[in-house]
């Protein structure tokens, strides 16, 4: 009986990283039997099939097209596709320790109004990261909240845990995916919070994760259901990182508008250059990587205050 599925979006995946993730989920130790691996394809050119993952492909891998581009269309795809009552979220670039979907399997087992929950996601870098990156990786996706496991209460109005999942190992009881399906499935602007070629805005983690909260479903983390991620020299580049915290910032501001949660106000979008000037000499941009990041992330956050001013507020 199939109590658990894996969905793990990719597109154009590097396939050495990817064969590393397949391998992490071979070695899992729930047993086949109970779980099934849906590997949705984003529209990757050419088309992902078995021969092409260059590794061992786990039993119960099963390949589904997505052709509309992006993270959360892939999403609600392998929602729609699954089979199990537990969904778990995997990247094309993490691998699970080897009891991940054990230990998510006792986790909501024990916790019926469980609805979300990850666990620590630790870095495996291609080479040593520079000193000067230490304050920026956590737009990584890297987090540990210890060895304790935590459950914060969800219901209308409940706040953001400090413990809140990640997309990486992102675990969804079904039935409380369904109010996130129901929010987001008719509503095109909400499938733009998170990633789409060429976009780096990571919005659509958090507004799963606070649809799920706000409908009433308790949010956990644990720190058994652990993941690593494998993190390319290319992901450390002070561009990239700039480019990243001015996407998720900017995301990060329409998501806590959606539930009702944003501590700072529309702006019309004719001050945002205005803004940014100031933002350039307050954070002295010109100095070095570390203040030109600093930046980026304070300009996605206006940028997102301007969209609130010219977008009309979802229903969540």
């Amino acid at each position: 009986m199939i109590k658990l599925s894996v969905i793990l979006c990719t597109r154009d995946p590097h396939p050495v990283r990817l064969g590393k993730t397949l391998d992490g989920l071979a070695r899992q130790t729930l047993p086949a039997s109970d779980r099934e691996i849906l590997l949705i394809d984003n529209g990757s050119r050419p088309e992902i099939t078995p021969d092409r993952l260059g590794a061992e492909v786990p039993s119960g891998l099963r390949i589904v097209r997505e052709p509309e581009a992006g993270l959360t269309p892939a999403r609600l795809r392998g929602i729609a596709e699954a089979r199990g009552e537990l969904l778990v979220f995997v990247d094309d670039d993490n691998v699970l320790a080897a009891g991940h979907l054990e230990a998510a399997l006792a986790f909501f087992s024990a916790h019926p109004r469980l609805g979300a929950a990850g666990g620590p996601v630790r870095p495996e870098f291609e080479s040593p990261p520079p000193p000067w990156t230490a304050e920026f990786l956590g737009l990584l996706a890297l987090h540990d909240h210890g060895e304790s496991p935590g459950i914060a209460a969800g219901g209308p109005g409940e706040p953001w845990p400090a413990f809140a999942p990640v997309g990486a190992g992102l675990c969804v009881r079904k039935a409380a995916a369904h109010a996130y399906v129901a929010a987001v499935g008719p509503d095109s602007l909400r499938k733009l919070l998170d990633r789409r070629a060429g976009a780096l805005s990571s919005g659509g983690d958090n507004d799963l994760v606070f649809t799920v909260l706000r409908a009433g479903w308790d949010v956990g983390y644990h720190p058994d259901v652990a993941l690593t991620h494998l993190i390319p020299s290319s992901r450390l580049a002070p561009d990239y990182l700039a480019r990243l915290n001015r996407g998720i910032q900017r995301s990060w501001v329409r998501v806590l508008a959606l539930h009702g949660a944003c501590p700072w106000p529309a702006i019309p979008p004719f001050t945002l250059l205005p803004r940014a000037a100031r933002a350039w000499f307050r954070t002295r941009a010109w100095r070095g990587p570390v203040e030109r990041i600093r930046f980026h992330g304070l300009l996605g956050r206006l940028e997102g205050q301007g969209d609130l001013s010219t977008t009309p507020k979802p229903r969540a």
